[in-house]
């Protein structure tokens, strides 16, 4: 559940008013893990909203090409569909990102848009904090998602994904963040994110913070430096991956999110999970797309 969004990346190197041709590909956080689920062929349904215009059907349309249910998706006509425009970078660095989404369709997502969702059929609901971010209905909708599969049963997986710049303050996106987080089972910020919302770079001190709140598993992603993961029970760590060359960085904290979350759908352990959490967001910077260097499931079974 979340926002998707049309990307218009740069063909070329350089400041995006000076690039003269693009290339429209999908892009969200929260679609590129149902993308990497669906990859690994896990039965995923897709909710949000899009306007009733060409970048919405091109969201639904690719979606859905990738074997997504996209049933739940509802189209409104007096919002438009957002996109951003991405800049080329071939040395690894950061892309600049310039957004369009304010008054999007899927800012108006909200609650009543989870009335029609059969949750008990459902195992695994994942969100982000950019979902919660764009507007309050949408952070409702984020807690009665929570509140739905908790009822049902299933586990929920969360990945704080800050944007400052979406919310009013630093307090209220801390406040709001650890909410949903603190509903959740499984955990997954960034050492990063985790400083701002917990107070400390201490992976251990983190974990404990979220863990006395009733998360199930707290896995924090430090980049180049690898994963530490904790449950009340046990913990450790897992190396990166070594990649020869990096593209784009863009997609890889996705690319752990899928990895981690298959993997214990799969029944495997958190530490293999964490593993293969690392291994996924290797694949995801050698390529350019946000979520092109995920795999299928063919490819993690040789």
């Amino acid at each position: 559940m979340g926002e998707s969004m049309v990307m218009f990346a740069a063909d070329a190197a350089g400041p995006l008013d000076e690039v003269a041709h693009f290339t429209r590909r999908l892009a969200g956080a929260d679609s590129n893990v149902a993308i990497g689920l669906a990859r690994l062929d896990f039965d995923v349904v897709w909710t949000s909203r899009v306007g009733d215009d060409a970048l919405g059907r091109f969201i639904v349309s690719a979606l859905e090409q990738e074997g997504i249910d996209c049933g739940n998706v509802r189209v409104v006509d007096d919002r438009p569909t957002g996109f951003q425009l991405k800049s080329r970078c071939d040395d690894g660095q950061d892309p600049t990102v310039e957004y369009f989404r304010r008054d999007s369709a899927a800012t108006t997502l909200c609650p009543a848009d989870l009335a029609d969702i059969a949750f008990g059929g459902i195992d695994h609901l994942h969100l982000t904090g950019i979902t919660a971010a764009i507007s309050e209905s949408a952070y409702q909708a984020c807690h009665e998602a929570v509140r739905a599969m908790r009822a049902s049963g299933g586990t929920v997986s969360f990945d704080p994904n800050l944007r400052p710049s979406l919310w009013a303050s630093t307090a209220q996106m801390r406040a709001r963040v650890n909410a949903l987080a603190r509903a959740a089972d499984w955990v997954l910020p960034g050492l990063d994110e985790a400083k701002v919302l917990v107070g400390s770079r201490n992976a251990e001190d983190i974990a404990r913070f979220y863990l006395s709140a009733g998360v199930s598993e707290v896995v924090i992603k430090h980049g180049a430096q690898g994963a530490f993961w904790q449950t009340a029970t046990a913990s450790g760590s897992v190396r990166p991956r070594a990649v020869s060359r990096v593209v784009d960085t863009v997609g890889a904290g996705d690319g752990f999110a899928v990895g981690y979350i298959s993997a214990r759908l799969d029944g495997l352990t958190p530490d293999e999970a964490a593993a293969r959490g690392a291994e996924f967001g290797a694949r995801v910077v050698t390529r350019p797309g946000d979520f092109d260097g995920l795999p299928r499931r063919v490819e993690i079974a040789r």
